[in-house]
């Protein structure tokens, strides 16, 4: 019986570890290893850490976790999930064999996966010259020409949204825009270009953006691209176990990460709107105050 099980590996569940191994908690953290930040070069806007690698900095983490002889991290998929009658978690963890692990609480950090998209050429620029968040990879492209990616509300808000970054933008919608008028009014106000005609492909060299070319056969010189694009949880956990969810599809979560599962928290991407590395670790740390808070009052009683 473990203290608690954390599912996820990445900021979030790294951060709660450390927090619960300093607690002297009996920790188990799985950790699947499908990072969404996999093809991101570095990670932006984390205090001490701006520019590092994310590979690098969940080394490190693991690295200093080592020094807590009662964190475990097992390199496992958690595809199953229960509360027991008593209170307690069950978690059936998949190695290369099932096995079966129980927890007094659980610590859901699986984070969500996004929905890319399918261009041709699209996977070579992927966290090299096309990206989904720019308070992540905006600086890096200042002043550049961008392309914005996506239609309707989303791709307006996102080429409004990056005119802190550039004033040379175009969103391009891949068809028709599916923007009223005013919107449409809104985006030549503030110098943003529509292109409406259908992708054949995102043109690059090594990575990095030279053009998108539209079946029309015309191409758009670019440096850069960023998308909006949906995302989804990475892990049905949350809804196996009864977790509200957000119209959004987020995890509804109250103060310091908690459920409306007794014993069950779930902090980073999969439960909040602002998806940044230091506030998911930040969501980590304080979904492990709480965790440890519970505990004490438990062993107390």
């Amino acid at each position: 019986m473990y203290d608690v099980i954390i599912v996820g590996g990445g900021p979030a569940g790294l951060s709660a570890a450390l927090i619960l191994g300093r607690c002297r908690r009996r920790v188990l953290l799985c950790d699947a290893r499908r990072p969404r930040n996999a093809a991101s070069r570095h990670l932006n806007g984390f205090l001490t850490r701006d520019g590092t690698p994310p590979a690098e900095m969940r080394r490190l983490a693991r690295e200093q976790l080592g020094a807590y002889d009662g964190v475990e991290i097992r390199n496992a998929e958690a595809t199953d999930a229960r509360r027991r009658p008593d209170g307690d978690f069950e978690i059936t963890l998949d190695s290369g064999g099932s096995r079966v692990e129980a927890s007094r609480k659980l610590l859901l950090a699986t984070g969500v996966v996004d929905a890319l998209p399918e261009v041709e050429g699209f996977a070579e620029i992927y966290g090299r010259s096309a990206f989904h968040c720019p308070y992540c990879d905006g600086w890096e492209h200042r002043n550049q020409p961008l392309a914005i990616h996506g239609h309707s509300e989303a791709g307006k808000a996102l080429a409004l949204e990056l005119t802190v970054w550039s004033r040379d933008l175009v969103l391009c919608t891949d068809g028709p825009a599916g923007l009223p008028p005013d919107d449409l009014d809104q985006l030549t106000r503030n110098g943003i270009g529509l292109r409406e005609e259908r992708i054949a492909r995102f043109e690059a060299r090594d990575g990095e953006l030279e053009c998108i070319r539209f079946e029309t056969g015309e191409a758009l010189s670019r440096r850069a691209l960023f998308f909006a694009s949906d995302d989804r949880q990475s892990s049905d956990l949350a809804q196996r176990l009864g977790c509200t969810l957000t119209r959004r599809g987020d995890v509804q979560t109250g103060r310091y990460e908690t459920t409306d599962v007794p014993g069950l928290y779930v902090a980073g991407d999969a439960s909040r709107r602002v998806q940044l590395t230091v506030v998911a670790a930040a969501e980590g740390a304080m979904a492990a105050f709480a965790i440890n808070t519970e505990l004490l009052k438990e062993d107390l009683r």
